[in-house]
């Protein structure tokens, strides 16, 4: 646990993973409660100033990992939030994620589907609309990857279009949904990654995905320029959350995050400030951009 994102501390040695985590596997999607150590998404160290009194925003993937800590850190700046998540099996991430955001004193809303179905992307603008009263932000932060040791050969036709669905095809729905419902001064943010820089041939198809997410983030900033409405990506590193042991050899679990600069995996409460940052009137001259928060592996 950090103590919170204003104290001055030393990077390399917050949260104790400089050596590894233990091994550990769960079944796809993972669950926040099984994981050893438990991420830090923010409950204790985000605090909040006011930058976005008054929004509302919608965060795919919200339940747990990144999309959590975006969750409370909006809700702590004075946003309304709805999350979307897949299944059951999330249920209690989702449950947790929106009394977050409750006791911040702000609307929560959980959606649970699926984002690969195109009706459902839609039906997920409009229940923002209907629950919240209309959208600010829209974050597109769900994704999946499945590390495959063989490559290519590794990766059947249905976890290619599982990959692309899920990351591009929803996130483009989503997008399209949503615009109509934007005002100026809104923001669209999406979720890119490491990958998109700097590709493992494990993840091939989530790579080229995140690459896409890249592309697409600077095409459609140039786009709805001049409507006020600006569009920018995060591109996280080597985060702890239950994608990692729900998606890779406990290995590379173990492993994970030890070949940054910084010399161990990110946690989610430290992707937050830039998630706010491009949400606030703070980054009103700022579209088209890619944010590396990475440990230290370069993006460029």
């Amino acid at each position: 646990m950090t103590e919170d994102q204003h104290t001055q501390q030393d990077p390399t040695s917050q949260y104790g993973q400089q050596e590894g985590q233990p091994k550990q596997q769960q079944t796809p999607p993972g669950s926040t409660r099984e994981m050893t150590p438990k991420p830090d998404h923010g409950e204790e160290s985000y605090h909040g100033s006011g930058k976005l009194a008054g929004r509302r925003a919608v965060i795919t993937g919200g339940d747990s990992g990144i999309g959590r800590a975006i969750a409370i850190a909006y809700a702590r700046e004075g946003a309304d939030v709805l999350i979307s998540y897949l299944g059951q099996e999330e249920d209690a991430d989702a449950r947790e994620t929106v009394r977050l955001v409750e006791e911040a004193g702000r609307r929560g809303v959980a959606v649970r589907g699926d984002i690969t179905d195109q009706r459902h992307c839609e039906e997920l603008i409009e229940r923002a609309v209907r629950d919240l009263g209309g959208i600010d932000i829209l974050v597109n932060n769900a994704a999946y990857q499945m590390s495959q040791d063989k490559g290519i050969l590794g990766i059947d036709d249905e976890q290619f279009d599982r990959v692309l669905k899920t990351n591009l095809y929803a996130m483009f729905w989503l997008c399209r949904a949503a615009i109509p419902h934007l005002a100026e001064g809104s923001a669209i943010i999406n979720t890119s990654s490491i990958q998109a820089f700097d590709p493992s041939p494990q993840l091939l198809d989530y790579a080229t995905t995140k690459a896409g997410i890249a592309n697409f983030t600077k095409a459609l900033a140039a786009d709805l320029a001049d409507r006020g409405i600006r569009v920018n990506a995060v591109a996280p590193g080597p985060i702890w959350t239950p994608l990692i042991p729900a998606t890779m050899p406990e290995k590379k679990v173990e492993q994970f995050g030890q070949d940054t600069p910084e010399g161990r995996p990110g946690q989610p409460a430290e992707l937050a400030p830039a998630y706010v940052f491009f949400a606030s009137q703070e980054s009103s001259y700022v579209t088209g951009e890619i944010l590396g928060v990475t440990g230290g592996r370069p993006t460029k």
